[in-house]
């Protein structure tokens, strides 16, 4: 007859949603890299540019008034918790990017935001339905401290490719790191490869 040592239940099932390293957060931590903006949506305005500087701008009412995605999907901090079936509303980038010229040679972006941060993705991330301008979260306006009054929304990378208070979206022809990338993060960011930092 086998012996159990008390209290012993066998393995620990992976939840096969959570990346490698990473554990499951119930609530939804706050963590910017500077204070909190507050905008003036009256001002507000988005715009998909390049080299050669706008090349489509929509204000508060004309993004909002788009036709918009109900997403709901996880989410991955590079600090290692995950959020799952996190609930979103926003403009998906394929509509946005349809808007505008994009060259052959453009196959990177980079998004500034209010506050001055910064954060790069290739092109390809921001399209085939993989990536919004999101603005309501879990059926409320998104608060400030979360991105408010909108943010880039790309959930299958890292949440700090998925940039707060996102106003721009630049077009490249080479790759320009962000600020969290000039710090030490991965340029790419995949939470299932563990690409937390250089050398990841």
């Amino acid at each position: 007859m086998a012996i159990v040592s008390r209290g012993f239940r066998g393995r620990r099932t992976a939840d096969p949603r959570l990346p490698p390293g990473q554990y499951l957060e119930r609530g939804f931590p706050v963590l910017s890299a500077g204070p909190t903006p507050r905008t003036d949506l009256a001002t507000w305005t988005f715009s998909i540019g390049g080299a050669d500087g706008p090349r489509a701008t929509w204000t508060w009412a004309e993004l909002t008034a788009l036709p918009a995605d109900d997403v709901v999907k996880d989410i991955h901090c590079v600090t290692k918790w995950t959020k799952l079936d996190t609930s979103w509303r926003g403009v998906s980038l394929d509509r946005l990017l349809d808007a505008v010229e994009v060259g052959d040679d453009e196959q990177y972006a980079l998004a500034h935001c209010d506050g001055g941060y910064t954060t790069n993705v290739p092109l390809a991330d921001l399209r085939g339905d993989q990536a919004w301008i999101a603005y309501e979260y879990d059926g409320a306006p998104l608060a400030p401290e979360h991105g408010g009054p909108a943010r880039l929304l790309i959930p299958h990378l890292y949440f700090w490719k998925s940039a707060k208070w996102v106003r721009r979206i630049d077009l490249l022809t080479q790759d320009e790191w962000g600020f969290w990338e000039k710090l030490g993060y991965h340029a790419y960011g995949d939470p299932w490869k563990e690409q937390r930092y250089w050398g990841d």
